[in-house]
């Protein structure tokens, strides 16, 4: 396994994208180090012992039922082992769902047969609440927003796409719609349940951009990927969603400034219908503008 993992080691997934992820990585070649020097000292002495003890009519077997001291150093060390492996398993689950740090930037996370969606808070850095029942696409409301939350104002949905910020913390908030869904995010060696009703959180800080990653691995094209983890039916396959990582000035005047706010989308259309209704002048019979009616 050692040896398959440093030979592919730059081939398939690269060096972790996070900082969270060198941490899993260490504790990952740690686990296999003393699995490893477990393994081949067990089969050795096994295989030693078979056939140095192997049945023989010159030799009499000796009947050995019990010994203390044995018992004690087979079950100490063993137990100490596995206890320092669990030990550093707590501490790095506990540093990943812990509290993220407080400029840590927030997405919403959502999961649903067959993909992904994603909301940032606004200005005000606060995501707006939000119903099951509410959730309507054909009424412009995929995330079941409730409008009557100011919050929601300038929250940005979007779909398959997540943006970060390099070397700038980022908390997940993550949920499902329908099913079980996992967030797998190999590139930064984290993945966590997506469960409907029940939000799980996690945090990371992305160490490279999306462009200083295709450098590193030497593959032009090369993009961060958000996968599910769990089989959620028939699409499961399907579920690729895409994570551009890039530096905050991109960020804002790039993807932000183009960014889907449902909210100004009715402010506008509930405009354009009071002009309507006003202006006699304006050809508005066979306009068909949909409307996200909010419901509490």
């Amino acid at each position: 396994m050692y040896y398959c993992n440093e030979q592919l080691k730059g081939k398939i997934l690269g060096e972790p994208a996070s900082d969270h992820g060198v941490l899993i990585d260490r504790m990952l070649y740690i686990t296999i180090a003393l699995t490893g020097i477990v393994f081949f000292a067990t089969q050795i002495a096994l295989f030693w012992f078979s056939f140095k003890y192997q049945e023989s009519d010159k030799r009499k077997a000796f009947y050995y039922p019990h010994n203390n001291k044995l018992e004690l150093i087979w079950t100490v060390i063993p137990a100490i082992a596995l206890t320092v492996l669990v030990g550093f398993g707590l501490f790095y689950w506990f540093k990943i769902t812990g509290d993220a740090p407080k400029d840590a930037m927030q997405v919403e996370v959502v999961g649903k047969q067959f993909g992904w969606e994603f909301r940032y808070p606004g200005r005000d850095k606060i995501l707006g609440k939000k119903y099951f029942k509410n959730v309507d696409p054909a009424k412009n409301n995929p995330a079941g927003q409730i409008w009557e939350d100011p919050a929601n104002h300038d929250d940005v949905f979007m779909e398959q796409e997540m943006h970060l910020v390099v070397n700038k913390p980022v908390r997940l908030v993550i949920g499902a719609k329908d099913v079980i869904h996992d967030v797998g995010l190999a590139h930064f060696r984290l993945k966590m349940d997506a469960v409907p009703g029940t939000p799980t959180t996690m945090w990371f800080t992305p160490k490279y951009t999306t462009k200083q990653m295709a450098e590193k691995t030497g593959k032009p094209d090369f993009v961060y990927e958000i996968s599910c983890d769990q089989m959620c039916g028939k699409g499961h396959y399907s579920m690729r969603g895409v994570i551009v990582v890039e530096n905050r000035k991109s960020l804002m005047h790039g993807w932000l400034a183009k960014s889907h706010n449902i909210w100004l989308q009715i402010r506008t259309k509930i405009h354009r219908l009071k002009r309507c209704s006003n202006d006699s002048t304006l050809s508005c019979n066979n306009k068909i503008i949909n409307i996200a009616i909010p419901r509490r």
